[in-house]
């Protein structure tokens, strides 16, 4: 028997990964996984289980006009109750995972080792007792041993592996800085709770236009890495701006994903004046109306929130908006994240 991954994104920012039997239901597997999907009817009368399927192929069995036209069909929408997945899928539940009587499921694991990136970088392995699924891009909570505190860091590593790796800034007297730089050891245990977010890649349907602003280049390797399993036709253009020479880490393995997909193209920008390098300045320096296709692009953008606002204004100075503009934010303080 095949069994399919349903990732379930709700509206919540938190993600669960179901698995479903290739002659199951939907809404017959999340049960069963004791997660209660929106539902009055199971027959296609009601259209409550509506969601949206982001990616994958699937069948539908019968619904009624009343709760699903036959226009929202063509454009993605799903009864839950009547969909019978025939490949992995993600969905867009338009619920709270509250309501779905499910949360953020908390995964233990220990520390394998860290490695000093470069003077503002770490990079944090961990083993965990189990693989978390989550869509690449997607962050977690990771507590901070010794301390009852946690901190959000998005995956570096690839979906459905037993060891997470994530990049993280070196902040100067930050609780997770100080952990990893003085204290931490392997076999330290951590607990790791998610995956949350809405950041996470889409099917690529065009062309792609990434940008990472320093350790923001994270979701991106976690992205590289599972577009380097399934493959791309369209063009990858990844800019990965820093501020300094010695901040451009993680660069070699970033080639080596894109000397495998084949299609793809990494520009390196530094901000620093004091640093020789082909390209300086910000990202909106170098971006270009015809960096965007004439719009026929997906453009995803890590990096704090001075550069998501300038590259935002860009796009109107340019005057060519993306057909998906994706971004996440994150605050160079440790306080959270913010995606959208």
């Amino acid at each position: 028997m095949t069994t399919y991954n349903i990732a379930l994104n709700f509206e919540d920012g938190v993600t669960r990964v179901i698995q479903c039997d290739d002659d199951e239901k939907v809404t017959d597997a999340a049960f069963r996984q004791k997660i209660n999907l929106p539902m009055d009817c199971r027959d296609g009368v009601c259209g409550t289980c509506k969601c949206f399927a982001e990616k994958g192929e699937y069948e539908l069995e019968f619904y009624m006009d009343e709760s699903m036209s036959d226009e929202e069909a063509e454009q993605g929408y799903v009864l839950t109750c009547q969909m019978i997945p025939e490949s992995d899928c993600v969905l867009r539940v338009p619920a709270s995972s509250a309501i779905c009587k499910t949360a953020p499921e908390a995964v233990e694991g220990e520390v394998l080792g860290v490695d000093l990136l470069s003077a503002t970088s770490f990079g944090l392995r961990v083993k965990l007792a189990k693989p978390i699924g989550f869509l690449p891009g997607q962050y977690v909570n990771v507590t901070v041993p010794g301390t009852g505190k946690h901190r959000s860091y998005s995956f570096s590593s690839a979906p459905g592996a037993d060891e997470a790796t994530f990049l993280i800034r070196n902040l100067p007297g930050g609780v997770m800085s100080s952990y990893l730089g003085e204290r931490a050891q392997p076999g330290d245990a951590v607990t790791v709770t998610g995956p949350m977010g809405a950041f996470y890649l889409r099917p690529v349907e065009r062309a792609q236009l990434w940008l990472a602003g320093g350790t923001g280049l994270a979701p991106f390797l976690s992205m590289l890495e599972q577009v380097a399993e399934t493959g791309s036709d369209h063009p990858i253009t990844l800019y990965y701006a820093v501020t300094r020479a010695a901040d451009l880490v993680e660069l070699e393995r970033v080639q080596r994903l894109a000397d495998r997909i084949g299609n793809v193209t990494v520009i390196t920008i530094l901000a620093a004046d004091d640093d020789a390098h082909e390209r300086k300045g910000f990202v909106t320096d170098h971006l270009a109306a015809d960096d965007l296709a004439g719009g026929d692009c997906d453009v995803y953008l890590c990096g704090p929130p001075p550069m998501v606002d300038a590259v935002r204004a860009h796009f109107g100075k340019l005057g060519v908006e993306p057909a998906n503009f994706y971004f996440e934010k994150f605050n160079p303080t440790e306080a959270g994240k913010e995606a959208a």
